[in-house]
């Protein structure tokens, strides 16, 4: 077992495809547009611009995909995990609400178009995503979500307990909720991939060059500034997330971090593959307190948890933890599981768990606050930013443009508390259907 620190190698490291050359900002340079951050929303946004005959010039502190965009566990789902779509309209209100609901629903469209388009290396299989019913009491809101989700135009539907068992190799579920046009891949793969394409339609990314100051200058326009040079542009767009570090001030008090662990398993033998996850689609445990795993392309488990007490601290418990879960949902497991690799990425979490949209000055902006939700909402934030860059009216954008503000004080251990939460409710609700709780539940 190796254990890496945040910012060390993951398997994403050991297997994507090398990342474009690229090298420091060395001395002045004006564009139209400074994106500071080269994770998805940025690289998505500078790939909008770039075609549109845009002058771009972005700005990451260390690699394309440093942050978020290459540690998560690379699924690619677009749904919103956290409200159901009538939570989201009344939180949200018309029309916002809907037009955020059309662009995170066909968010796959927009993944799997780019990575067409562009031949991206990143393992793309696009197999479905199944959410299980970990007990009878969760199937009356599966099928919630089957109606919801398809009267906006997305493919799902409900599996029988045989249907999700036959897809998942799995007999611990009760039904099912199948998400056909899921997908998952590597996410650093896809992050270099996406960093090529906007080098390609004409972009220019500096990295290793943080953003250290944005400042109004005479013009009429911004100059920020890093430590080798300078970009004067007409707008500066902020998309530097959960890794945020300096740039505008305060920022990063728009969101807390909430840490979130990913271990991959060795190359699992052929009999193993061929009755877990046979289908190899993205599998969801159903609970609160989530377990959720898929395959990469070398046929290693990849799967994510959120730390809770020992488990995120203590690294033998929490293979212990991972390994055992695993091995509860798939029993026919014969072989010793091994976690050859483990990494921590952090979320940044706003208390609705939707992307907040920044107005920071007359021609800057900011977006944070994915709250997880990386691959598929980062790829489709791109054309909302663009489109602010572009000119586009505020009141006809799908996210709503706010005065910068921090999080609440409760953040800070909110996500933590609703996680134990989670997990209480869901053992009090399978103990009281008579079905048997995972170890370590």
């Amino acid at each position: 077992m190796t254990v890496f620190s945040r910012f060390d190698m993951t398997l994403w490291h050991a297997t994507a495809t090398p990342a474009p050359q690229t090298g420091p900002l060395e001395g002045p340079i004006k564009a139209d547009i400074c994106i500071v951050g080269a994770g998805y929303s940025g690289l998505t946004t500078a790939l909008e611009l770039a075609k549109a005959g845009v002058s771009v010039v972005m700005l990451e502190r260390e690699e394309a995909g440093f942050g978020g965009s290459g540690r998560n566990a690379g699924h690619c789902t677009p749904t919103f995990t956290h409200y159901t779509l009538p939570e989201l309209r009344r939180m949200l209100g018309e029309p916002w609400a809907e037009r955020l609901i059309e662009r995170q629903t066909r968010a796959n469209d927009r993944v799997s178009s780019m990575i067409r388009d562009y031949q991206i290396d990143c393992e793309w299989v696009q197999n479905g995503y199944v959410m299980g019913a970990p007990h009878k009491g969760a199937i009356a809101a599966i099928r919630q979500k089957v109606e919801s989700y398809n009267a906006v135009g997305a493919r799902t539907r409900f599996l029988e307990r045989d249907e999700v068992a036959a897809i998942t190799g799995s007999r611990r579920f009760h039904g099912g909720w199948l998400h056909e046009e899921a997908g998952h891949l590597n996410p650093l793969g896809y992050a270099r991939g996406l960093a090529r394409a906007v080098i390609q339609e004409g972009a220019k990314i500096f990295t290793r060059s943080a953003a250290l100051s944005c400042e109004r200058h005479a013009g009429g326009g911004w100059t920020v500034g890093t430590t080798g040079g300078s970009v004067t542009a007409d707008k500066v767009i902020f998309t530097t997330g959960a890794y945020t570090v300096g740039g505008w001030p305060k920022l990063e008090r728009t969101f807390k971090i909430q840490r979130v662990f990913v271990a991959a398993t060795q190359i699992l033998s052929d009999d193993t593959r061929r009755t877990v996850l046979p289908e190899n689609t993205t599998i969801h445990d159903g609970r609160g307190d989530i377990y959720v795993y898929k395959y990469n392309a070398e046929g290693r488990i990849v799967a994510s948890m959120f730390p809770m007490g020992r488990r995120g601290r203590d690294m033998a418990y929490t293979r212990q933890v991972m390994s055992e879960r695993l091995k509860w949902l798939h029993p026919e497991i014969r072989e010793e599981i091994r976690w050859d690799y483990f990494w921590f990425g952090e979320l940044d979490m706003q208390y609705r768990t939707v992307p907040r949209f920044y107005d920071l000055a007359p021609g800057v902006v900011a977006l944070t606050g994915l709250s997880g939700r990386g691959v598929p909402t980062g790829s489709m934030l791109g054309s909302i930013l663009s489109e602010w860059a572009l000119g586009k009216p505020q009141n006809e954008l799908a996210l709503k443009l706010e005065p910068l503000k921090a999080a609440p004080f409760y953040m800070a251990f909110g996500p933590a508390l609703t996680l134990r939460y989670h997990r209480l409710r869901d053992n009090l609700a399978t103990r009281l259907s008579g079905a048997p709780l995972p170890p370590h539940a």
